[in-house]
């Protein structure tokens, strides 16, 4: 074990000490009303959905997050890579598979940059002023959601606002974030907004204590802040004139300005630099639901992501926009409590991005697809799926995806499924933009994915813990060789997670998960990149009266990164962090928050070469009405 993570699997350790103590002087515990919609068809509980893991407002407000890095870790299978603390670019990686492998959906809005050469999602300026809840489902879901569900997804879920509220914080960087709301929801309609800024002066991006002296640069340092600047705004809402028929629509905008850092020459080393990340990004749909006869419920949605960002440095200015359209039609049959249940439904997706050149690429795909879930005997769930996509471009796949959990006595459950996902070549790719050799015709990436796992619950509700073992091989996977994308790769990902919670006595709850990630590259054998062996985390939750408070330890060990040339491998430390937040309630509409970042201010890096800050506190104010 790393000795940089042993502090945090300690404090795993005596939390579940504590956990098992505390049954004793146990009170009723409350069970939060989970729904996860991101199997399609909707699940009430935890317990019937293998592969999920839910993070709700309370979660979020709880630790004082920000950002929807600060959270995301807290999910069990995933792995974070910042190169820079305050809107660095931040991809997020699922069971081992690369960060430009994981789906991510806003409101059921895929929203992964079709610009990006390899198509992945900058989850930096993601922030969760309007969240309200996150669902991370891991491994292949292409029978789900069709091409980049590799990993695994990850759906975000906006509020409807109700209300008014106001939320200000300020602190260390001169940090400062304001997010206000204002909305109306009644059962026949809703109309509401929510606008979140954020600024700070930043840390450097560019690490300061890494040593250049290897590339014959010792005196080399950085110290220049990198600050950041962000805004979104959401638009929102619905229409349901009868219990029969409902129209929902939103509008979210998100603009961020973050300084970077890149490789200038003549060292073409990782250093400060005067280089500037700009992107502007329009989320839109609008969704019509009606109730058609025999139960079956119709559902028509169009829905549009735009971006747009550009990096102004150096080099010079690079501009890249892409435009996703997804036109979806369901129907939906049957509830969670239903014996069975089923959605089908087909899609038609445009997805026109341009080049370096200026040049315009469309890359659109026909997609149709099924799913049940059926309880052929009482302790028995299965769920089963089907789905065709045809690209424009590239050969048509079909995935399938079947998962059962089997309910034991005692609170026992067993849980099972094998998944397919697939991913076809972005518009860079198959352009072979950027390269500067022939390119060669283009497969999409494949994927299976097996895991099995037992869960338990206590009778009360007050005790749960699951543990899953997995394995997740990808073939045909896309490299850049000899100056173009070729189909050389094979990955495979080995591995165990493992998560629990407790209500404990004095109005104490603790969560933990631990995850062992072995992914290599087949063909090579060697670990794969930014992928940590171990990590995990574990945060203890207080409230007692109008007090709340929430300590959050997170750790990674080593892992195989980059050195400060951009390609020679290195060795990245494991580190361990952690965070403590908390509040007080004045009165009903009046709470005061804090929370201090870092707090034993340890030196660590997410990726090799990127500094994060040192200890940093926010105070502010939460107002509603």
């Amino acid at each position: 074990m790393n000795r940089a993570t042993r502090p945090l699997f300690a404090a795993t350790a005596i939390a579940a000490a504590l956990a098992a103590r505390s049954i004793a002087w146990a009170q009723d515990a409350e069970t939060p009303d989970v729904i996860v919609t991101a199997e399609r068809v909707p699940a009430a509980t935890l317990a019937s959905t293998p592969d999920a893991y839910v993070i709700t407002d309370k979660d979020i407000r709880a630790v004082g997050a920000v950002f929807a890095s600060d959270v995301l870790t807290l999910a069990p299978g995933v792995s974070l890579s910042a190169t820079g603390p305050f809107g660095g670019a931040t991809g997020v990686s699922i069971r081992g598979a690369t960060d430009d492998k994981t789906l991510v959906l806003i409101d059921g809005v895929p929203v992964n940059d079709a610009s990006q050469p390899e198509g992945g999602f900058d989850f930096g300026p993601l922030d969760l002023g309007d969240i309200a809840k996150i669902e991370v489902l891991t491994g292949p879901q292409g029978a789900l959601w069709g091409s980049d569900a590799i990993g695994g997804v990850i759906a975000f879920t906006t509020a409807e606002p109700n209300g008014v509220s106001l939320e200000a914080d300020g602190g260390s960087l001169d940090t400062g974030r304001v997010v206000a709301s204002v909305g109306v929801s009644h059962q026949a309609w809703a109309f509401g907004v929510t606008a979140a800024g954020f600024t700070t002066a930043g840390v450097s991006a560019a690490d300061t204590r890494n040593s250049y002296a290897r590339f014959g640069l010792p005196g080399l340092r950085n110290s220049e802040p990198d600050g950041d600047q962000e805004t979104t705004l959401d638009l929102r809402g619905r229409w349901a004139p009868s219990d029969a028929f409902q129209l929902d629509g939103q509008l979210r905008w998100s603009h961020a300005r973050t300084d970077i850092d890149g490789f200038p020459p003549p060292a073409f080393l990782l250093s400060d630099t005067n280089d500037v990340q700009i992107s502007d990004s329009l989320e839109a749909f609008l969704r019509a639901r009606a109730q058609g006869p025999w139960g079956l419920q119709n559902e028509l949605s169009v829905s549009s992501y735009d971006i747009e960002r550009g990096d102004h440095g150096e080099s010079g200015v690079f501009g890249f926009d892409a435009r996703r359209q997804v036109y979806r039609w369901t129907v939906t049959k049957g509830a969670d409590s239903d014996a069975l249940s089923a959605i089908i439904g087909v899609e038609r997706e445009n997805t026109p991005a341009n080049l370096s050149t200026g040049a315009k690429l469309d890359l659109g795909a026909a997609s149709a697809f099924a799913l049940a879930r059926a309880k052929p005997l009482p302790p028995l769930t299965v769920l089963v799926g089907l789905r065709y996509d045809a690209p424009d471009r590239f050969r048509a796949q079909t995935t399938a995806r079947v998962g059962a959990t089997y309910a034991l006595p005692l609170g026992f459950s067993l849980q099972g499924s094998f998944d397919q996902g697939f991913k076809t070549p972005t518009i860079s790719e198959t352009a072979c933009d950027f390269c500067f050799a022939p390119p060669v015709p283009l497969r999409p990436e494949h994927a299976q994915g097996y895991d099995g796992g037992i869960g338990w619950r206590s009778s009360d509700n007050r005790l749960y813990a699951r543990a899953t073992v997995y394995a997740l091989d990808l073939t045909d996977q896309l490299a850049f060789v000899d100056g173009r994308y070729i189909n050389i790769a094979r990955t495979r990902s080995r591995g165990v997670e493992v998560e629990g919670e407790a209500m404990l006595a004095w109005g104490f709850r603790v969560r933990a998960t631990y995850s062992y990630t072995d992914a290599i590259d087949a063909t090579t054998h060697l670990n794969l990149r930014r992928v940590p062996l171990n990590s995990g985390s574990a945060s203890l939750f207080w409230t007692q009266g109008p007090l709340d408070a929430a300590l959050s330890v997170r750790g990674e060990g080593a892992d195989i990164d980059t050195d400060l040339d951009g390609f020679t491998p290195v060795v990245r430390g494991g580190f361990t962090v952690a965070d403590l937040a908390g509040g007080y309630a004045v009165s009903k509409r009046v709470r005061l928050t804090a929370r201090i970042a870092n707090l034993a201010n340890a030196h660590y890096e997410e990726a090799f070469g990127f500094g994060e800050p040192g200890r940093t506190f926010l105070l502010g104010v939460r107002l509603s009405e």
